[in-house]
């Protein structure tokens, strides 16, 4: 099985970049069996709508997980429990909308999504070392991705780690700086801390640098817009053997020419 895993796609220039350059990656490294991605930011940096939803999933993704920001479009969040295809952190508490995990079915294969969220310096949710557990339990796959929103690099680290032989591969989001510590662990898992932003790579973690600057001078609060320069989309491949080990994986970055 092999699987393509693109990095947090940030507003439209993030929308952009998987349009103009998810067709040439699948040219050059597929053909893929699923191709997933973390869509939490792709409604202007911040949450989803509706519409970016449906042109999102248009463009040939199988799944998009997503993290915290999952809830900043308030009339976006009662869509969690009706769309099969969307993922939130499964370590919420369970009162909350939509679910952590799938099972992914197409031409004979089957790949289990878990969607986890880290706790340090993020809300203090449920422990996604104990969620993974349960999860775990009720998979009867041995086809296994986690994509693991966290800030901290040692707690990325730790869980691939802890799940590592357990899990097929380990992918980290949410700090848009794409990390170059790919790897197989000694268990079979692919790992790697953070797969990298899609989207403009000229600011600040997507967005434009004076917004962000205005905020570091002045300590007041600022709008941040997303970054419209230098087009990047960052993505994950892992080639997976019949029992769902990592044989490979390779750390992708494409870039658009263009400005928006």
């Amino acid at each position: 099985m092999k699987i393509l895993f693109l990095g947090d796609i940030v507003g439209k220039p993030g929308r952009k970049s998987v349009k103009e350059l998810l067709p040439k990656i699948k040219e050059e490294k597929g053909p893929f069996d699923f191709i997933l991605a973390n869509g939490e930011n792709g409604a202007g940096g911040f949450g989803l709508t509706a519409k970016v939803l449906d042109e999102m999933m248009g463009m040939g993704l199988d799944c998009l997980t997503s993290g915290n920001h999952i809830w900043d479009k308030k009339e976006f969040v009662p869509r969690l429990a009706e769309e099969m295809s969307l993922l939130r952190p499964a370590n919420y508490p369970p009162l909350c909308p939509g679910r952590g995990a799938l099972t992914l079915e197409k031409k004979g294969k089957r790949l289990a999504v878990l969607n986890l969220q880290g706790r340090i310096f993020m809300p203090p949710i449920d422990c996604p070392f104990r969620c993974a557990d349960a999860l775990l339990e009720e998979i009867d796959t041995p086809f296994v991705l986690v994509d693991f929103h966290a800030e901290a690099t040692s707690e990325k680290q730790a869980l691939g780690l802890y799940l590592d032989g357990r899990v097929s591969a380990v992918v980290g989001t949410h700090t848009h700086v794409q990390t170059a510590d790919e790897r197989i662990l000694p268990g079979g898992t692919a790992y790697i801390t953070d797969v990298g932003m899609t989207g403009g790579h000229d600011g600040v973690i997507g967005m434009r640098p004076e917004s962000v600057l205005s905020r570091f001078l002045t300590g007041m609060p600022s709008k941040f817009e997303a970054c419209e320069s230098r087009l990047i989309l960052s993505a994950l491949s892992v080639l997976l053997d019949d029992a769902g080990r990592a044989v490979s994986l390779e750390r992708l970055q494409y870039s658009l020419s263009e400005k928006l």
